[in-house]
């Protein structure tokens, strides 16, 4: 589900989008506004995964009001002006769309979220903590460990992201080919499964005991 916003002094443009949206599958549009403060403290609290954005807008233009927000979000432009196209592509837009737009031309843009989601998927685990919409790279995980209704990621920068999941929900985000539970409380990455002495993996800093459910499993790994 595309969690989104739109932002956008029109109040006729706002309801536009909010009609269009109201016809696609797997897109909840959850607020509309026309003022950017209104918009931003909204984010602040609950970040989304995309915002349909004007750039002509009296406070700061649409292109400036995106840089200055602090999380992964992507961004499709609704503007009456082209000229605008090029730094809209430069900061990175899934879409840009020149009003006014049919639905069909709207439904073709948020196509293109639901396309790029699917490939970040395929190498990046997405999951809320801290009020953010995190994306980590899949080469970026160290280990992630169960914290009973939490879990903690640790990167291999040293940093670590907590947030609100089960270890099976967890393990369903992830590629199986490339991650494995080996025991209740710990998952690794396969290729980090290196050495493993008196039954214990050994990553990095972290010596990680093999769980007895999980030991066939992680041995078919190493002999495999």
């Amino acid at each position: 589900m595309i969690r989104a916003i739109a932002l956008d002094d029109e109040i006729l443009a706002l309801k536009i989008i909010e009609n269009y949206s109201e016809k696609i599958e797997n897109l909840t549009l959850e607020k509309i506004f026309n003022k950017q403060s209104d918009a931003q403290k909204h984010l602040n609290k609950f970040p989304v995964d995309l915002i349909f954005l004007d750039i002509e807008m009296p406070t700061k233009n649409g292109l400036d009001f995106y840089k200055s927000i602090s999380q992964n979000t992507k961004v499709i432009f609704t503007t009456a002006y082209s000229e605008y196209a090029v730094d809209a592509f430069n900061v990175n837009a899934v879409d840009y769309l020149l009003k006014p737009f049919s639905f069909e031309r709207f439904k073709t843009a948020v196509e293109k979220v639901k396309m790029n989601d699917e490939k970040d998927e395929a190498k990046h685990l997405s999951i809320r903590a801290d009020y953010k919409l995190h994306k980590i790279n899949f080469n970026d995980i160290q280990l992630i460990e169960g914290l009973d209704d939490y879990i903690q990621i640790h990167l291999k920068d040293s940093s670590k992201i907590t947030a609100r999941s089960s270890m099976k929900n967890i393990m369903e985000k992830l590629s199986e080919k490339d991650f494995i539970r080996v025991h209740r409380s710990y998952i690794l990455p396969v290729k980090d499964i290196k050495t493993i002495v008196n039954r214990n993996i050994h990553v990095g800093d972290f010596i990680i005991p093999i769980g007895e459910t999980y030991k066939d499993d992680v041995m078919r790994i190493v002999n495999g």
